[in-house]
């Protein structure tokens, strides 16, 4: 599985840091619809679910998480730790949010309005899908 991060350029000076994401540039689509999550009590996971066709980018602006990416054949976790980072996951892909730090904040930025019929969220029906599609 190809996991995509992007590092994004930070504009700073003496009086802090700025991160600019624009469409089509370090976002690699158009943005319809941007969602946080914080406050994520210990211990708890997020997620469990994939989409058939919305693409998103996680960006923990302040604090730490990890996310666990799965295609149906190979799984893999990646720390966000870095409030310049992205993580670019594409539709298709099984994703569980889990260990955030206390303070996290984790920004996603996705590619379409918030649909339940694009979700995907028994994960025996995942299986199952990415399989009669043939990727």
């Amino acid at each position: 599985m190809e996991i995509k991060k992007y590092t994004f350029q930070m504009h700073g000076d003496e009086r802090g840091q700025l991160v600019v994401l624009e469409k089509d540039k370090e976002i690699p689509f158009e943005i319809k619809r941007v969602y946080y999550i914080y406050d994520v009590k210990e211990n708890v996971k997020r997620g469990f679910h994939a989409h058939k066709s919305l693409e998103q980018v996680l960006v923990c602006v302040h604090g730490t998480c990890k996310i666990l990416l799965d295609n149906g054949k190979e799984k893999e976790i990646v720390l966000l730790n870095n409030p310049n980072e992205g993580l670019f996951i594409s539709n298709h892909i099984w994703r569980e949010m889990f260990d955030f730090s206390s303070d996290a904040v984790l920004v996603v930025f996705a590619s379409e309005l918030y649909d339940e019929k694009d979700y995907i969220r028994d994960y025996k029906e995942f299986l199952e899908y990415v399989e009669k599609q043939k990727f």
